[in-house]
């Protein structure tokens, strides 16, 4: 299964696939309104304006399975990510990242993108699966890697 074929929700509840995407870079992040490391929605916005033009997105995927720290509602959610972070790059629903409930797409990418010795988990928010034009995962950062810090490899993937 390619990664386009994905069905996925957006913010509004939207059904939708992964297709429009389609030969685009993009930067799939699990986040957390509540988490310490929220800050990095600037950061990831800052990334998703200065690469959208050439083909780059980013794609926040609301999850609250790490200590709780995501809002109930998904329009909570994207009022504190528009409000308190200036976010408007596409937001989904909230989903699992994690576990027999995980989304199917996370699954994918953590099959795809392993993390320390390995291990397919994600452990906290802001994990970011780097996708090249072709659908291929082709890089997994964890919650303290900067979206400043991953700018390179992006550039590297929209140059290619």
């Amino acid at each position: 299964m390619s990664i386009y074929d994905y069905e996925i929700k957006t913010i509004r509840g939207e059904e939708q696939s992964l297709a429009p995407y389609k030969g685009k870079v993009m930067l799939i992040v699990n986040t957390a309104t509540g988490c310490g490391f929220a800050p990095q929605f600037k950061g990831l916005q800052k990334l998703h304006d200065a690469y959208k033009d050439q083909g780059f997105a980013v794609l926040g995927f609301p999850c609250s399975q790490f200590a709780n720290q995501e809002k109930e509602s998904n329009d909570e959610i994207a009022q504190a990510c528009e409000l308190n972070f200036g976010v408007n790059f596409p937001l989904h629903a909230k989903i699992n990242v994690n576990g027999s409930e995980a989304h199917p797409l996370f699954k994918h990418l953590t099959n795809e993108a392993r993390g320390v010795l390995g291990s397919k988990s994600i452990k906290w928010n802001f994990t970011k699966f780097l996708v090249d034009r072709e659908g291929n995962v082709v890089k997994r950062f964890g919650s303290t890697d900067e979206p400043e810090k991953i700018e390179g490899h992006i550039r590297k993937l929209l140059e290619s």
